[in-house]
């Protein structure tokens, strides 16, 4: 997903959501949302893909054919023909924007949040939802969450929510030890064995 919006993108986006609501209301939407995550996926995955839908040396007519030939039957008729709306427009390489900026109106309707979650190893779901019952309890919203394994972290998580970075991995712990460490030459941990101990389960 693009990590930012233009004044188009949300444009076209509020355009899109507004007709999915007119078209379905909250399942269309939903449904919308889902269909459109897909085929920026597909172009992120497919460079020549990428690069037909966004290359203004394809001819509009042409690759709206190919649009359809590609997509019908396969997402709903309200998405495709935005996608031909787009493709007559010539904007189709702002189609990442629009998703995201279309992915933060939804969040906005219904009161979601997105999070980026990052742990040492993949989250089995009674993880998954104890993180995501105490984001939304800190949060006040419902998070929808993005999850990804780094095993550098040694153990613990880290959360990315917008731009703000919560991390609370081990690893990160260990160097904030190793730091107090050096500035206080061993005598904290003599003294206070105990908080070490704490901050490195």
């Amino acid at each position: 997903m693009a990590t930012h919006t233009d004044t188009l993108a949300r444009i076209y986006s509020r355009s899109l959501f507004e007709l999915c609501e007119e078209a379905g209301g909250r399942d269309r939407v939903m449904e919308v949302a889902d269909e459109l995550e897909q085929v920026c996926e597909l172009a992120r995955m497919d460079t020549s893909f990428r690069e037909f839908l966004a290359s203004p040396l394809v001819e509009i007519n042409r690759r709206g054919e190919s649009l359809e030939k590609i997509f019908s039957g396969k997402i709903s008729d309200l998405l495709l023909r935005f996608l031909l709306v787009l493709n007559t427009n010539e904007r189709l390489g702002h189609l990442e924007m629009i998703e995201t900026a279309f992915t933060q109106l939804v969040h906005e309707q219904w009161g979601r949040v997105e999070v980026n979650v990052t742990t040492a190893k993949p989250l089995d779901d009674a993880a998954r939802e104890a993180i995501s019952n105490r984001l939304k309890d800190a949060l006040g919203k419902d998070p929808v969450m993005h999850t990804a394994v780094n095993p550098d972290l040694i153990g613990g998580v880290t959360l990315r929510i917008g731009d703000q970075l919560i991390d609370g991995s081990v690893a990160t712990q260990l160097k904030r030890l190793e730091t107090d460490l050096k500035k206080s030459g061993g005598h904290e941990i003599r003294v206070h064995p105990d908080r070490f101990l704490g901050e490195t389960a």
